[in-house]
């Protein structure tokens, strides 16, 4: 029993430590929004850096050329802005930042579009379940239907009316 909790305590003491190394060395620039139009505000963040970081991105591929991350609020991260040119082409380019303190390269993936991604387009028409719906398009159609359940209901009350006489059916 001993054994298993010293086992135990051991193994948690080790992921513990290990958390915050992994934690801060994240190898990734995060790239927001990952789809812009030309002309756009991007951000980039990363936390490869470290606690000093301070990096320097290179946006060249997509023509904004170079900018600077500094250290922001979040610890350990830091944070960059640049502006796509108008001119910028659709497709998808590379964006680099490079830590001040042991020249550590991280990359991040953007995408130029000729149209916002992210407006929001409204539903409209009907969905097909093969149910059918409680007004349809089409007022003939509902007209019909509700004749239907009138002439339903009138001749289920005409039959009931009949049995409780006892007239039969």
């Amino acid at each position: 029993m001993r054994r298993t909790a010293r086992v135990l305590a051991g193994t948690a003491l080790a992921v513990a430590a290990a958390a915050p190394a992994h934690a801060a060395g994240t190898g990734r620039l995060d790239v927001y929004p990952s789809t812009v139009v030309p002309g756009g505000q991007v951000s980039v963040n990363t936390a490869a850096c470290g606690d000093t970081g301070a990096a320097t991105g290179d946006a060249g591929a997509v023509g904004a050329g170079t900018f600077t991350l500094a250290p922001s609020a979040h610890e350990g991260e830091a944070i960059g802005q640049f502006r796509v040119p108008p001119s910028a082409q659709p497709g998808t380019y590379e964006i680099v930042a490079r830590c001040a303190v042991g020249d550590r390269q991280v990359t991040g993936d953007l995408v130029v579009a000729l149209s916002a991604v992210h407006e929001q387009v409204q539903p409209r028409g009907s969905v097909k379940t093969g149910v059918g719906g409680g007004l349809g398009p089409d007022p003939v159609q509902t007209a019909a239907g509700v004749a239907a359940l009138a002439v339903a209901a009138a001749g289920g009350t005409w039959l009931l009316h009949r049995r409780a006489r006892g007239d039969g059916i």
